[in-house]
């Protein structure tokens, strides 16, 4: 399964504008988030459709299907939970 390219990622661009409101995340590249300096969330694309993975509390990655109007809209709020359960356990981030 190969990261989203451009095309994909066009497909995805409503979603993707949702995810970037979201402020404890940086985009670094496009559809690659992070959270504070790990890898939170990014894209990938094959046959069977377009699929987020995205970190969860045990520091692993777990596959969602995106490509589809119920779960590309539920992925945001699960995105959502898990910034704020992973801040929880870490504390908020600092400034500079």
């Amino acid at each position: 399964m190969k990261h989203a390219g451009a095309a994909a990622l066009d497909r995805l661009s409503p979603l993707l504008q949702e995810i970037r409101d979201i402020e404890a995340l940086s985009e670094r590249s496009r559809g690659v988030f992070y959270l504070r300096s790990r890898a939170f969330l990014h894209f990938h694309e094959d046959p069977a459709g377009l699929f987020a993975d995205l970190r969860s509390a045990n520091g692993d990655f777990e596959r969602f299907q995106v490509d589809a109007d119920a779960p590309a809209r539920s992925i945001v709020d699960l995105v959502r939970r898990r910034v704020a359960e992973l801040t929880a356990i870490r504390g908020p981030s600092r400034s500079p």
